[in-house]
């Protein structure tokens, strides 16, 4: 009979114990064994999220799921020796010549719940990443990737003893047990009313947890720049992985005057990067019915109350292939404009002054990104000023999230915490103070009993 999760957790933790921090050959050896993975099995990887999303362009798994996540792995190789060195501190004068410094200590057990958009790039990275602060993992992937999640569990288990790595399969009632468990840290990415659980049923154990979540994120084209520039990267953002991207431009922003030839340039970047729509193999699936079934919901619902529905190449015969859509004329009392759309259907916006763009932005949750393009100028200054998001990136979209050396995460409802590069690291380990004392100090002098030397030297202090 397989071990429950408690089980699981009790035996990493055990090992733990007993054998306490890895040594970086230990850690390198780990991720090595990570990268290899991967690698080697990038064929069977690619059929198996293929065959859970009805179809998943391979070029898009190996370019959006496999290669960021060696890219972040190799990233980490380079960089662990110097991170778990102890960081020197400085020491205020009067401490002198005592010394100051900062260990980072592995936690113990991390738990990751993975989602199923990105089943390699959302559940690796932070595993990787924990792994490199010196921790035991447990992972729960998406229960809506079966075939994924069924291969990735004989992998890492080829790869990994179950008190390293671990992958627990299940469904929600498996995920909600999951949660519960009292792990040293919990890493959750997915909605985020799921999070708002996650976070409750973490908290029971007062278990710190990381949340990557999601949102509305807008794309903001300013007054002047190159709309077939714009359309382009907003084209290809919204809809690599047929919209199903957590950082996915959710609606753009464009001038009121610039509508119209906005949604021209968008129809022809669509046509250059999807010829056809039915039987592309670089154009992906929608997950499942169900989530098919809500997207059409949100543009029946836009169009029952008023917007209009521009369609971008014909309906393919399949399914669960949904085409490309553009909504104008949206208003508030739409679904679309009040869910995240997490699909190929893109609402715009009109603005008429860049103010008026940046007091809708943040009229609404903070988003997980901002996507701006505009010149190095007052404008853009205004916007990364007076606007919140997780992350940005200016003339592109998506581009931020591979950067190793900037660090992901949302903020307010769109998430907490951050990981990738030395962010990852430091998410995954205690930062631990240390202050040593030297034989010879000042300290003595400040112990009671309290005298006239006592008081001068507090004056001075305080003075």
């Amino acid at each position: 009979m397989p071990a429950s999760p408690s089980q699981v957790l009790d035996q990493q933790r055990g090992a733990f114990v007993r054998d306490g921090a890895p040594d970086l050959a230990t850690r390198r050896g780990h991720l090595d064994g990570l990268k290899r993975l991967l690698l080697d099995n990038q064929r069977d990887i690619a059929t198996a999220i293929s065959a859970d999303f009805g179809h998943r362009s391979h070029a898009e798994t190996r370019f959006g799921d496999l290669f960021p996540t060696v890219a972040g792995i190799d990233h980490l190789q380079r960089h662990i020796g110097k991170w778990m060195r102890p960081e020197r501190r400085s020491v205020a004068w009067y401490f002198r010549p005592g010394r100051a410094q900062v260990i980072h200590q592995p936690l113990g057990v991390v738990g990751i719940i993975s989602p199923w958009n990105y089943p390699i790039f959302l559940a690796f990275p932070p595993m990787a990443a924990a792994i490199a602060a010196g921790n035991r993992v447990m992972l729960k992937p998406s229960e809506f990737t079966p075939a994924t999640s069924t291969l990735l569990a004989g992998l890492l288990g080829e790869a990994f003893p179950i008190d390293q790595v671990a992958v627990v399969t299940g469904g929600a009632a498996i995920g909600a047990e999951f949660a519960r468990l009292p792990f040293d840290h919990l890493f959750f990415t997915g909605s985020t009313p799921v999070g708002r659980k996650v976070m409750q049923a973490a908290s029971e154990h007062l278990v710190p947890v990381t949340l990557e979540l999601g949102g509305k994120s807008p794309a903001i084209v300013e007054r002047g720049f190159p709309l077939g520039r714009a359309a382009g990267s907003i084209a290809n953002g919204k809809l690599f992985n047929a919209g199903q991207t957590c950082i996915a431009p959710d609606y753009a922003l464009v001038p009121e005057e610039a509508v119209e030839p906005f949604i021209a340039q968008m129809t022809a970047a669509v046509h250059r990067l999807y010829p056809t729509i039915a039987g592309n193999p670089d154009y992906t699936s929608i997950i499942n019915a169900a989530h098919y079934a809500r997207l059409t919901g949100l543009i029946d619902d836009a169009r029952a109350k008023g917007a209009r529905i521009v369609e971008l190449a014909p309906a393919a015969a399949d399914g669960r292939i949904l085409s490309p859509v553009l909504i104008a004329g949206v208003t508030d009392d739409m679904k679309v404009m009040q869910e995240e759309i997490f699909g190929p259907v893109l609402p715009i916006v009109p603005y008429h002054s860049l103010d008026d763009a940046i007091n809708f932005v943040n009229a609404r949750p903070r988003p997980l990104s901002l996507y701006l393009f505009g010149s190095d100028g007052p404008g853009r200054r205004a916007m990364l000023a007076r606007t919140t998001s997780g992350g940005v990136t200016i003339n592109d979209t998506l581009m931020h999230i591979a950067q190793e050396n900037l660090p992901f995460g949302g903020i307010g409802a769109s998430g907490m915490g951050a990981y990738h590069g030395f962010e990852g690291f430091r998410t995954f380990s205690h930062a631990k103070s240390v202050f040593i004392q030297s034989r010879i100090n000042a300290v003595g002098l400040m112990r009671p009993p309290y005298g006239k030397l006592f008081e001068r030297m507090l004056g001075f202090l305080l003075r």
